[in-house]
């Protein structure tokens, strides 16, 4: 019976050397860490994207009510410097509404291009598919559209500022200056 002990221990040994059968889910916790520590980074630029397309949706909610009030300005006035006034005025707004629907359509491929590397990283860790290049590009393209969102952003405060009468600024500095009797 010891000699079969032995047999048996030996049969376990060349086992266990092979290892367990390698399968694509087989997954230790030391990885799972790692991946959801590589992956921390971008999650915070998701947080960082969602408060901007907050911030843009906001003013662009802001812009469309502008526009009704401009638009249901016009029917009620017959003064044709008023009108041109106000075409004038929507013409800024419109400019104003494409830019942050531009900015938004940038910060939401940002999102999507941050979510696909949280996807590749993962992909990359638990079954080596991808790589690094994928990973780096699609942040990199999440980077850059990210960039170019607040480009937009910054362009349509600077046009918020265009439409402003500073006119009404210069008078009262006029008045201000005039001899008083």
């Amino acid at each position: 019976m010891p000699a079969c002990r032995n047999n048996g221990q030996a049969t376990q040994a060349i086992n266990d050397n092979a290892g367990p059968p390698v399968t694509p889910l087989a997954m230790d916790a030391a990885t799972i860490t790692h991946s959801i520590q590589l992956s921390i980074a971008p999650v915070f630029f998701l947080t960082a994207v969602s408060g901007m397309v907050g911030a843009v949706a906001q003013r662009l909610a802001r812009i469309i009510d502008r526009a009704r009030v401009v638009e249901a300005s016009i029917p009620q006035h017959d003064d044709p410097v008023h009108t041109a006034r106000c075409v004038r005025e929507l013409a800024f707004l419109r400019r104003r509404g494409h830019v942050a629907n531009v900015s938004i359509g940038l910060l939401t491929l940002c999102g999507f291009l941050i979510g696909l590397t949280i996807a590749f990283l993962f992909l990359a860790e638990f079954w080596h598919v991808g790589g690094p290049h994928l990973v780096v590009g699609s942040f990199l393209g999440g980077v850059v559209s990210f960039l170019a969102a607040l480009a937009c952003f910054l362009w349509e405060t600077v046009l918020a500022t265009q439409i402003l009468k500073f006119d009404v600024l210069a008078a009262v500095d006029e008045l201000e200056a005039a001899p008083r009797r």
